[in-house]
């Protein structure tokens, strides 16, 4: 079975209320097994005009995986917690 991705794009707009946010998610993912393959970092435009402000890559053993930890409650407080905080852009994207 091949790996799921959940790929973002972050613009983060109250990083204090983010905070809770990162709090909430980070134990969404640990809950459901998720390995991070990149939360922030340096972003280097090699091609196009796409800009991204944050990027996060989440890794899951399945496409089911993934959607189950986005439809999670423990996800579903972190989204709640998020808003007015950020605006997210997310795609789940299956692996090969």
């Amino acid at each position: 079975m091949p790996s799921a991705y959940i790929l973002a794009n972050v613009t983060v707009t109250n990083p204090t209320q983010y905070e809770d946010y990162r709090k909430f998610s980070s134990i969404a993912m640990q809950v459901h097994g998720a390995e991070v393959c990149v939360r922030g970092g340096a972003v280097t435009v090699l091609e196009g005009d796409w800009t991204p402000e944050r990027v996060v890559l989440l890794k899951f053993p399945s496409h089911e995986a993934a959607q189950a930890f986005y439809d999670s409650a423990e996800y579903t407080r972190a989204r709640q917690a998020r808003e007015g905080a950020a605006v997210m852009r997310m795609v789940l994207i299956d692996g090969v």
